[in-house]
């Protein structure tokens, strides 16, 4: 699949953050705030490890190795400023504010950082179209300091990265499996940048692309749709045992709420007027539910709404039996 080029001013090295943050950028939406660059850099302190004084990588430097990666491999490209959402923020105070109390704190006196943070940044140069709706090539990270055991000595610490496509039209995420690595456990900078690179170049987006666009064909009914949403409530009760010859579904209960209230109303993937539904629109109703996750598990369940999705597409495509299907009328 060919991706198309698109004329846009590059954005240079300096942080002009205002005007090259996309203006569509809520990617995730629970319990989150969006900060810039420059206060996470500025006015945030950085977490240490307790025993032995050692610093932890902070957000800022997390998120310029992964974008100075893009940069390096799409150079002719624009990569934009991140946008970052953090949550879990963590308060302190200067030892010379000990004993005041907290409604007299001055400014200067307080201390903050934040425990678990995520950010994107879009590639618009690189783009494709999927049912008129423009994807934009994406990479971005997870950091939660909850993940670490900071009461100990400087460990191994733990990241999660991701390359992949954001759809314009509602900021969801669209992230394939080799286009994430979950659990990324580094010890420096330099080494976090080399796993970023190896993570993109081995990155199959025209794989993904393909996929994606081969959803349009399949579509399900309200019957058919209200039997796989009856069958993955009805999952998450089973036994161990039951599971294990199942698709593992990370879907929680409140997202599948969310599906199916966006079913009858989204105004970009809602069933149409018969109740039809292609496997597209119902992947993007599970992305939109997935930014209802906390920071530090949101691209884990949005990577496996792919995977099921495609599981589903593939029972249709190859008229198998599965469980979170029924087995007559499956619209081609």
């Amino acid at each position: 699949m060919e991706l198309t080029t698109v004329t846009q001013q590059v954005v240079s090295n300096h942080e002009v953050e205002s005007s090259s943050i996309s203006n569509n950028n809520k990617f995730i939406e629970a319990n989150t705030q969006q900060v810039t660059l420059s206060h996470l850099r500025q006015d945030c302190t950085i977490p240490i490890f307790a025993k032995d004084n050692e610093s932890t990588i902070p957000h800022f430097e997390f998120i310029g190795a992964v974008r100075e990666i893009a940069q390096e491999l799409f150079p002719e490209r624009t990569v934009m400023m991140a946008n970052i959402r953090t949550s879990h923020i963590i308060k302190g105070r200067i030892p010379s504010a000990i004993g005041k109390p907290a409604k007299e704190l001055l400014e200067h006196e307080k201390t903050i950082y934040y425990e678990r943070m995520a950010f994107m940044v879009e590639i618009p140069h690189i783009h494709t179209y999927i049912n008129n709706q423009k994807l934009n090539l994406t990479v971005g990270g997870v950091r939660s300091y909850s993940e670490q055991n900071l009461f100990s000595k400087k460990s191994i610490e733990k990241f999660k990265i991701f390359i992949g496509f954001k759809n314009m039209v509602c900021c969801n995420l669209c992230i394939a499996t080799d286009g994430l690595k979950d659990d990324l456990r580094v010890s420096s900078v330099e080494e976090l940048k080399s796993k970023t690179r190896e993570l993109f170049l081995t990155y199959n987006q025209e794989n993904q692309l393909e996929t994606m666009q081969e959803l349009q064909e399949y579509t399900i009914n309200q019957e058919q749709f209200a039997h796989l949403i009856g069958k993955m409530k009805l999952y998450h009760h089973l036994d161990k045992q039951q599971k294990q010859q199942l698709f593992e579904l990370k879907t929680t209960d409140s997202q599948i709420n969310t599906i199916v209230k966006n079913y009858i109303d989204d105004p970009h993937f809602s069933a149409d007027n018969d109740g039809y539904i292609t496997l597209w629109n119902l992947y993007n109703l599970f992305t939109e539910s997935s930014k209802s996750n906390y920071i530090d598990n949101f691209l884990c369940r949005n990577c496996n709404t792919y995977e099921f999705v495609n599981h589903l597409g593939a029972a249709i495509k190859n008229k198998k039996d599965n469980y979170f299907l029924q087995d007559h009328d499956i619209v081609q």
